[in-house]
């Protein structure tokens, strides 16, 4: 869902989109998730039938990560688990090319710690890049610098995010980072709140 929605506001941007799925259903599945939004648009007016086709034209679902050969951004989205995670940056670190932006889109896991999945050199290139659900609605991005994340890197994201029409709110790599980090003890107020 998540990298289904990163893809659709990427395309909507006029950007070249690599969907990279387990199985070329789950990925097509993804580029449909964009259709259907795309038809609601032409439905209602918002934009024409040929506007809706070149943004979709612009999704390419595939299971090869020898796909992502020429990109200049990898966005991973797949589910919170720090083992299957730093698992995907490690094969993707020998598959990228050398100058590519690695982001996380982790709600919870350090940075640093999925940072280290990659070579040493790639770490100045690797941030958090949390998007929020659904992502064509959510404007914010938070943007969750590494120890070695370098200034550049995060310039370069937060004139992504502008593209894509995001607000961005920067945190260092702490537990939660700033959205969970107070949407925790809130929730937890809350059922203690019910529970009275």
């Amino acid at each position: 869902m998540m990298g289904a929605g990163v893809a659709y506001v990427s395309a909507l941007a006029g950007m070249e989109v690599v969907l990279i799925d387990s199985t070329l259903e789950l990925a097509e599945k993804g580029k449909a998730y964009s259709r259907a939004l795309l038809a609601k648009d032409v439905e209602r007016g918002k934009r024409s039938q040929a506007d809706a086709d070149a943004i979709l034209a612009r999704i390419n679902p595939t299971v090869s990560y020898d796909d992502l050969a020429g990109s200049d951004l990898v966005i991973e989205a797949v589910f919170e688990d720090a083992g299957v995670k730093t698992a995907l940056w490690s094969a993707l670190d020998t598959i990228a090319p050398a100058g590519a932006v690695f982001a996380s889109n982790t709600s919870s896991i350090a940075i640093d710690s999925l940072a280290a999945a990659v070579g040493e050199t790639r770490r100045a290139l690797f941030l958090g890049m949390h998007f929020f659900s659904p992502v064509p609605v959510m404007p914010l991005i938070e943007l969750i610098r590494g120890t070695a994340t370098d200034d550049a890197t995060e310039a370069s994201i937060r004139g992504l995010a502008a593209e894509l029409g995001k607000q961005v709110i920067v945190s260092a790599d702490r537990p939660g980072f700033i959205v969970n980090r107070i949407l925790m003890p809130f929730l937890a107020e809350a059922m203690r709140a019910y529970e009275e």
